[in-house]
Order: C-alpha cells, then structure tokens, then sequence
C-alpha cells in the first residue's frame, strides 16, 4: 500500500515538474495575449480615427480585426509551449477545413457577412437603420456582429448574416426626407379656407425646404371627413420635431379658424317593422 502510494506520488511530482512550467507559462501568454489583443484594438481605433478619409464604420471593424487576429496567435504561441507544431496544426486545420466549415458555417456565415456590410456599405455607424425586425442607431461594425441602439436606449446585438440577407431601410442615408401629415375637416367647412391655412402654416416654417416646394392637397373622401394631407421636405435630423410640431399647429389652425376637425362617426338608419 505504501509502495503504490509512494508510486503516484512520484507521478504525480514528475507531471507537475514536466508540464507545471509548461500550464504557468500558457496561462501567462492567454492573460497577456488578451490584454495585447485589447491594447491593438483600442491603438488601430485610434489611430484610424485621426484620418478624415476613414470613417468610423471601418475604424470598428479593422480594429474588431486586429483583436481577433492578436487572439489567433496567442492561441498559436500556447500550443506552441504545449511542443505542438504550429505548421502541423495548420496542416491539419487545412485538411480538416471541410469539416470546420460545416461545423462552423454560421459563424464563418457572420464573418463573410461582415465583409459584405463593409464592402458595399449600406449603413454606416451613427445612421438609424431598421433591418432584420429591428431599429436602431448603428454603434458598430465587428468581424461577427453588429451593435444598434434604439432610441429609447436598449442596446441591440444582431449577428452580420441576418443584416446582409435581410432589407434594409436606411433613414439617415438622404440629406433630406419628407413629412406626411394627414388631417380630416367636416363636410360642411370650406375646404378652399383649410388648405389656405394649412399652406400659410407650413410656409411659416423655417425648417421646412422650398425645394420641392411644400404640397398641400385633398386626399379624398371619408366617411366622417374629407381627408387632407400635407407633403413637405425637411432636412433628414429635423423629421421628427417638424413632424411633431407641424401635428400640434395643425390642430390650433383649423381650430383658430373654426374649421372643424370631426370625429369618425357613422350614420346609422333604424327601419321599423310593421
């Protein structure tokens, strides 16, 4: 009993003292390989960003890049310790590639995605999008991801493949877009008087452009109201508060000039039986 004891004892001392230095060693290497790769990351961002030709869509993805390349060779360099063959390994990987590529088809999928995105840029950073059942202000561009902040600020990962086969509608692409405002007056008002006064509001505005020149027309008639609409072009980053706006002083100008804004309403004819 003491003899066998003594045995795995001496093995287990033999172990630690072939491989202990080895498993010390790799750690170290992963801990400063994963600062480095932070560390390039954070350097390659920065120095992109002192360009002006370079905009901030490739600044995160040439510097999500970087990082995921230091991460590379750090795995490489801990094999290495382990007296694996670095050559080998890749020799292997190659001949496996098959195999790899299905097992990692959707990641591979993200990444081929990503290079697409950047290629042909349909959005850049800083511009709302909506794609893939989701909206947002673009934050970045990784190798794998895509990062989105909503406007009531939840923050919102979607994998590259699902943006690259997906539509996109892009609302910060135009310098320009336009506001649409509908709006139903009754039957019995002037309809002449209300689109006057509704052109005089939106010509008003200072914010809305000349060109195209601001359309104020009759849309048709409803069953409670004849329908108007209002058609004017903004700058893209002033859409919401003249469409906010433009709502709010619309009610105050039919109503300033007694012009009524009817409730939807149906009339409804009850025969007697005999």
């Amino acid at each position: 009993m003491e003899e066998s004891t003594t045995n795995a004892t001496e093995q287990v001392v033999q172990v630690v003292s072939t491989y202990g230095l080895n498993v010390i060693g790799a750690i170290i290497i992963l801990i400063v390989g994963y600062i480095a790769a932070g560390w390039a990351a954070r350097m390659t961002s920065s120095a992109l960003s002192k360009s002006e030709k370079i905009d901030d869509t490739i600044r995160h993805f040439v510097s999500s890049l970087v990082r995921y390349g230091v991460i590379v060779f750090t795995v490489l360099a801990v094999l290495n310790r382990f007296g694996v063959e670095t050559t080998s390994f890749i020799a292997v990987l190659g001949a496996a590639g098959l195999a790899i590529g299905l097992a990692f088809q959707g990641t591979l999928s993200n990444v081929a995605a990503g290079f697409m995105l950047l290629l042909f840029r349909p959005f850049r950073v800083g511009q709302f999008i909506e794609a893939a059942g989701q909206s947002g202000t673009v934050e970045s561009i990784t190798l794998f991801l895509t990062k989105l902040n909503t406007p009531d600020n939840v923050h919102i990962i979607i994998p590259n493949s699902q943006l690259w086969g997906a539509a996109v509608k892009n609302f910060s692409h135009n310098a320009t877009r336009r506001v649409d405002i509908n709006v139903g007056i009754g039957y019995g008002d002037d309809i002449g008087k209300a689109l006057k006064v509704l052109k005089d509001l939106v010509s008003a505005d200072s914010r809305v452009n000349d060109d195209p020149a601001p359309m104020v027309m009759t849309t048709g008639l409803g069953e409670s109201s004849v329908d108007l609409q209002i058609r004017v072009w903004c700058a893209a980053s002033d859409y919401w508060p003249v469409k906010f706006d433009l709502t709010r002083q619309v009610k105050e100008a039919l109503d300033g000039a007694e012009i009524e804004i009817p409730f939807p309403q149906r009339v409804i004819h009850m025969e007697k039986s005999e």
